[in-house]
């Protein structure tokens, strides 16, 4: 969800002066008789008309509108269960990776959650025995908008649950477990409603903050932000694990003064 750094505006700019035609290859079209000139005004209106609508076809292609919180990953019902069908013959198949998951307490009745680890990522699996069906699973992924040494305390979870097991508290239950071992949660850049609730579902058991992951490194913003800034994609919310607080973090260098998220930003539009 990076935005290509391309201006319009140099795009358009790029001529060849005069001077400069004589360097042209023999075989360059420009080397050939070109038709005559249009009219000076009427040719100064068109360029300034075509410029008009090139820049603004650019804008909407190179920058597209940020969404409020950034709230838009709905995906269809038929592709998840595809997917979860598919995860689940795995998880029964003898020699695929995950059936050697390991097997986790009883997070919720009538439920088993199946874990795995894989280049520091956590994969955890929640099955429906008495259907005999994979209800859905969670990914906690590492960010690579930070540098390795908040890397090892950070992680960004991903769910995907069929729609009959939704609101049902599955992944509260599962993000809870991972809290509870010590992880902080990093939020994607982008979220569903459901998972945007969730957040805040779980700010009332866990200390909640937001914070800029710029340079590598994640800048404090503090318990609220204004609706803008949250709209931005390098705004993101913090939900502290076990054993963690703002004031550990930045006693440990793993969570810095927003003002160097402020400088850092000014840099980048230099």
């Amino acid at each position: 969800m990076n935005t290509l750094a391309l201006s319009p505006r140099g795009l358009l700019a790029r001529h060849t002066p005069l001077s400069h035609r004589s360097s042209f290859s023999p075989r360059s079209a420009l080397a050939f008789p070109q038709p005559p000139p249009l009219a000076a005004a009427p040719a100064a209106a068109l360029c300034a008309a075509l410029g008009t609508a090139f820049t603004a076809v650019l804008r909407r292609v190179l920058q597209p509108p940020r969404m409020e919180l950034r709230i838009d990953v709905n995906q269809p019902d038929d592709s998840i269960e595809a997917e979860l069908d598919t995860l689940h013959g795995r998880l029964h198949r003898p020699g695929d990776a995950l059936h050697a998951c390991t097997r986790l307490p009883d997070l919720l009745p009538g439920l088993v959650f199946h874990h795995r680890e894989a280049d520091g990522e956590h994969y955890v699996y929640v099955e429906d025995v008495a259907h005999g069906r994979l209800a859905g699973y969670t990914v906690f992924n590492r960010l690579i908008e930070v540098d390795r040494r908040t890397d090892r305390h950070v992680r960004s979870p991903h769910s995907k649950y069929a729609p009959a097991y939704q609101g049902r508290g599955i992944a509260s239950a599962v993000y809870a477990w991972a809290l509870g071992r010590g992880l902080c949660l990093v939020s994607g850049a982008r979220q569903s409603a459901g998972a945007h609730a969730l957040w805040h579902a779980l700010a009332r058991r866990h200390p909640l903050r937001w914070v800029a992951l710029r340079a590598k490194r994640m800048h404090d913003l503090g318990a609220s932000v204004p609706s803008a800034q949250a709209s931005e994609l390098d705004t993101r919310m913090i939900l502290l694990g076990h054993g963690w607080s703002a004031a550990r973090l930045r006693s440990l260098d793993l969570l810095h003064p927003a003002a160097e998220a402020a400088n850092e930003k000014m840099r980048r539009r230099a």
